[in-house]
């Protein structure tokens, strides 16, 4: 008996929750939640209860959220799907052989035939970069689109924020395309990789050793220790001169009277032994060949030497080149173009009006007053010999243009 006492007081109290579940249209934070569109949990609860408040409630406090977890977690999953995507993409496209295959090419081949540390830095690093930026677009666009879903959720109208940000699109890509120029431009230099951090290139005003590249812009440091920052949609082309290999070339000029097979066996020899040098035979990696008689000047005639070098050594390889090629020259009598003749040039006021030297064994006149003489014996006192130099007479000095005894 005492178990259904209660229940004539249970009567008034669901009698009062439903008049309060009529009087929900008061409420506007759950007025027609079920109105339009209305979710699976909304309608079961609406009918479970009758009341459009607890259908309402339910509406907002479980309907609403459940829908914008799944969103976020479709969202997540959407976004690591393409990151892996990508970063598989972006090596595949980096480097386009098939992995087994380079795998099982690395186990059977020796270490000469593997890639070097510095060419699988360098391939890393660009995969790493277009990776980055490819992720990065994904995750705004997929984070994008989530955004207006979970909008949509709340059935807040979309059509004043779309054409709002379409103007703000449009005035952005006014104000800023030589922006997007610039990250288009750094995108397409990084993918045909046309040159990398730590290669020497030409970009025009800009000449040195790249220091570092983004999509914005490529800083470079020229030789005289100046960082030069280059927007990428500014560079029209670019000459790298250490991009797989490079070329050590070098034009000797040497006297007309020189004997050619002698002077370019004496270059040969001393190209082969720099090349069999324990401390350049890693920079050289093809036997350095003498071309011949690449032009004829005045004083004589240039013979090319080449020598195919690693990326950036050639301007190592090439220095010690000028050294050993000096000495080479003076032990074997090989005198350059211009050597132990230097020339004299006299201010001549008297000289003859047809521009000759007169019959004295002088020189000839360049018709503005002065003579050159070439002397093939050294000028200077120490080099002199114990016999007495060429005399030059005495003549008189005529006043040259700016002079202050021109009167």
């Amino acid at each position: 008996m005492s178990l259904l006492a209660p229940a004539p007081l249970l009567a008034p109290t669901l009698a009062a929750l439903g008049a309060i579940g009529q009087t929900t249209t008061s409420i506007p934070s759950f007025t027609g939640a079920c109105a339009e569109d209305p979710s699976t949990v909304c309608v079961k609860v609406k009918e479970w209860t009758g009341s459009d408040l607890w259908a309402s409630a339910a509406e907002w406090l479980v309907a609403r959220p459940l829908s914008i977890m799944l969103i976020i977690l479709i969202a997540w999953a959407a976004s690591r799907v393409a990151h892996v995507l990508i970063k598989r993409a972006m090596n595949r496209l980096i480097n386009p052989a098939r992995p087994r295959a380079r795998q099982v090419l690395r186990k059977a081949t020796p270490a000469l035939l593997q890639r070097t540390a510095e060419v699988g830095m360098r391939t890393d690093a660009r995969a790493q970069t277009l990776t980055t930026v490819f992720r990065s677009l994904a995750s705004i666009a997929i984070w994008f689109v989530a955004g207006i879903a979970i909008l949509s959720v709340f059935d807040i109208d979309l059509a004043p924020i779309i054409a709002a940000a379409s103007v703000f699109g449009v005035a952005l890509g006014f104000g800023a395309q030589n922006v997007v120029r610039d990250f288009l431009a750094g995108t397409f230099m990084v993918v045909e990789d046309q040159f990398g951090v730590g290669d020497i290139v030409d970009l025009g005003e800009a000449k040195g050793t790249v220091e570092e590249i983004t999509l914005r812009a490529t800083r470079v440091r020229d030789v005289q220790g100046t960082l030069w920052h280059v927007p990428n949609g500014q560079i029209l082309r670019v000459a790298n001169k250490s991009q797989a290999w490079a070329r050590a070339l070098l034009d000797l000029e040497v006297d007309g009277g020189t004997d050619y097979e002698h002077a370019a066996a004496v270059i040969q020899h001393v190209a082969d032994h720099l090349s069999a040098d324990p401390g350049f035979a890693a920079d050289i990696i093809d036997t350095p060949e003498v071309w011949g008689i690449e032009a004829f000047t005045e004083k004589g005639y240039t013979i090319r030497l080449v020598m195919k070098t690693r990326p950036a050594a050639q301007f190592r390889v090439m220095r010690e080149l000028r050294i050993r090629l000096t000495e080479a020259f003076r032990t074997n009598g090989i005198t350059t173009a211009g050597a132990g003749r230097p020339e004299l040039w006299v201010h001549d006021g008297d000289r003859p009006p047809d521009g000759h030297d007169g019959g004295d064994g002088v020189g000839h006149s360049d018709g503005t007053g002065a003579r050159r003489t070439a002397s093939s014996a050294p000028t200077s006192p120490a080099s002199a010999g114990p016999g007495p130099a060429a005399p030059v007479p005495d003549q008189p000095r005529s006043p040259a243009k700016g002079d202050p005894s021109e009167s």
